[in-house]
């Protein structure tokens, strides 16, 4: 009986809106011929007329049937209101708390739209097209997937209305053409679609200097009152592919493919180009692959993954060759503005792959198997808004449409580029005594094949410039000193770095102290942490194999000459024993103790380290013991050393 009671009711509202005001048949004509600006003004007229309790349930259909206008519209923010009022009055759809949440998204409200994907899924477990909603909220909301590209609005060529779709005209990227739905734009009429005129062609070209001048509208017959959108050209740039709208007096709108060619700078009036024999489908965002051979589409053509798809169609050879890009690419959403880059490599635009709301710019590289691999581009390219219609320049850079920003719904033109990683590695090249060495050379070797060499400046230092994740291999030398060599990898992160690394190199005309050996006290035995210094010298030995060297040892003032004499030659064929073991030939080493009869002279390094000295000081054992007791100590201290010195540079080389 209720239920009989709300038929009734509805019956009586419907036809007194049929009697005068407002029509909601009119309203739902209007967004089934895709008319969704003046659907949207119609629905807004009739909601707000339906103001009596028995009307809750009519006034929640027209409030989802409004939201999904202004969601076609890209009216997030507006369509997410709508839809929750549709929520409040009760309507049942099953796609309300889907489209609500999607809404939210691409609002940047994405707390609340996970709980409407929650909802939704609750009643419809295992829909991918939410899932993946879903999954890219909570990314989004994580502040996952930023990436160092830098945008920017190309505010020269953005009007005060939509700009959209940048294509270059060719591989030079000296021109450049978009939509505009400027009010310079042909015809006066407004589109019932958008609201706006509908869309011309327009480009910009360079100066002889590189800088860009004002876009103006393309010459020729190319557009007319109807609505010309996204455009791709031919590998020589004589042919355009373009979509437009097909409008007929009080029939659905449609979307088909037409070409014009290029004379001199106007381009021709369009001609179709027949895809199937399918005039209830539509066929839109052409895309042209770099080598001419196939025209990439957007299409809701049966035989899809749902929604709307990205197909392909030889342009050599037509009949038999369409074919959809498959689950890899389309999903249960919207694909669409195809942009091929290479023969493996696409851009598309969808709202059915985890994103940040609206649509996402996705990148697909084509598997060793025949598959894509697809990944969002994130951050900052991708936005809660809609971001798609991308053209890449140079390199890592280029153009797209976004209507970020815009509480409008319009769309408007971004730059994007993608800066070169700065990774470099700087350092100096120095003596034993921390004093720069004069025309250091440096050389360096990645694993990639890269090859180096530098000249340190006069103060010894230097810089390179690095690549992500290769393994490096450092060899320093001068005139007058021994090779050094230094090994490290570069990190894989995407984002800046410098490396330190410095140079200490022995000169081969005095003697080189040798840091950190130890001994127990009182014996010959070297002791476990000597070894990190022990394996260094043998690594100078290796870098530089036709040196040969006599290893000394040296003793403080204190015991008998004779027992220091034994003692530090004692020590001095441990420190040679070692190296023999590692692999050193015995033919390239001497050992030499000295005792305490070759006191150390202060020298500048020394000098800083132990500033009650001044350089030059000889450790003399008169000296130390006219010192204070605590200077003798560390008089003695500098005394006991383990250094070596080069007696040959020519050992094997005859």
């Amino acid at each position: 009986m209720k239920t009989m009671r709300y038929i009734i009711i509805i019956a009586l509202a419907m036809a007194a809106m049929s009697c005068g005001g407002p029509k909601l048949a009119t309203a739902n004509e209007q967004m089934e011929r895709g008319e969704y600006f003046d659907a949207s003004k119609t629905y807004r007229k009739i909601y707000n007329k339906l103001t009596k309790k028995e009307e809750r349930q009519l006034r929640g259909e027209v409030a989802f049937k409004m939201a999904e206008c202004h969601r076609k519209l890209n009216q997030y923010t507006r369509a997410a209101a709508a839809y929750q009022n549709a929520a409040r009055y009760g309507y049942e759809d099953s796609t309300l708390y889907l489209r609500l949440g999607q809404s939210l998204a691409a609002d940047g409200k994405y707390a609340p739209a996970i709980k409407a994907f929650e909802e939704y899924l609750a009643w419809k477990p295992g829909d991918l097209l939410a899932e993946n909603a879903m999954a890219g909220a909570k990314s989004a909301q994580q502040k996952k997937g930023g990436t160092r590209y830098v945008v920017r609005n190309a505010k020269l060529f953005n009007s005060r209305r939509a700009d959209f779709c940048p294509m270059f005209l060719d591989k030079s990227c000296d021109q450049i053409y978009f939509s505009s739905t400027t009010e310079k734009a042909t015809g006066t009429k407004r589109s019932e679609i958008t609201g706006m005129k509908k869309g011309d062609i327009w480009f910009a070209t360079k100066d002889e200097k590189g800088v860009w001048k004002r876009p103006q509208a393309v010459e020729g017959e190319l557009n007319t009152e109807a609505d010309e959108g996204a455009i791709s050209f031919s590998p020589d740039g004589q042919t355009m592919y373009l979509s437009r709208a097909r409008r007929e007096p009080n029939a659905n709108t449609g979307v088909e493919i037409y070409t014009s060619q290029r004379s001199d700078a106007k381009w021709s009036a369009p001609v179709k180009f027949e895809i199937t024999a399918d005039t209830l489908s539509s066929y839109a965002h052409p895309a042209v692959s770099p080598d001419g051979t196939w025209l990439y589409f957007t299409s809701d053509m049966p035989g899809g993954q749902g929604g709307l798809d990205i197909w392909r169609i030889n342009l050599r050879e037509r009949v038999g060759s369409l074919e959809n890009l498959g689950e890899w690419i389309n999903t249960p959403g919207d694909e669409m503005f195809p942009y091929v880059r290479t023969d493996s490599l696409l851009y598309f635009a969808s709202n059915g792959h985890p994103g940040y709301g609206g649509l996402d710019i996705f990148k697909a590289q084509l598997t060793k198997s025949g598959g894509w691999n697809v990944t969002n581009m994130g951050t900052p390219v991708n936005s809660a808004s809609d971001d798609f219609g991308i053209t890449f320049g140079q390199g890592e850079s280029g153009y797209f449409s976004t209507n970020r920003g815009d509480n409008r719904g319009y769309d408007h033109i971004y730059s994007f580029e993608l800066p070169e990683l700065k990774i470099l590695i700087s350092g100096w090249v120095l003596d034993k005594d921390e004093e720069p060495v004069p025309n250091a050379v440096i050389r360096i070797v990645g694993n990639d094949g890269s090859n180096q060499k530098q000249i340190a400046k006069p103060d010894g230092s230097f810089s390179f410039p690095l690549d992500r994740g290769v393994s490096y291999v450092m060899l320093a030398g001068a005139k007058g000193y021994l090779n050094a060599r230094q090994e490290f990898t570069s990190d894989i992160a995407e984002e800046d770095a410098e490396y330190g690394i410095d140079f200490i190199l022995a000169s081969i005309h005095k003697p080189v102290v040798i840091d950190n050996i130890f001994y127990d006290f009182d014996r010959a035995t070297l002791r476990p942490e000597s070894k990190e210094a022990l394996d260094s010298m043998a690594q100078v030995l290796r870098d530089n194999p036709n040196v040969t060297i006599e290893m000394a040892s040296h003793t403080d003032r204190k015991g008998s000459e004779a027992y220091n004499i034994d003692l530090s030659s004692r020590r001095a064929q441990s420190v040679i024993d070692y190296l023999i073991s590692v692999g050193i030939s015995p033919d390239r080493l001497q050992s030499h103790g000295y005792g305490e009869s070759k006191p150390k002279t202060i020298t500048k390094k020394l000098a800083r380290i132990y500033p009650q000295f001044k350089e030059g000081d000889v450790l003399t054992e008169e000296f130390i013991e006219a010192l204070p007791e605590a200077d003798q100590e560390a008089a003695d201290q500098i005394n006991r050393r383990t250094e070596f010195q080069v007696l040959s540079i020519d050992y094997q080389m005859f």
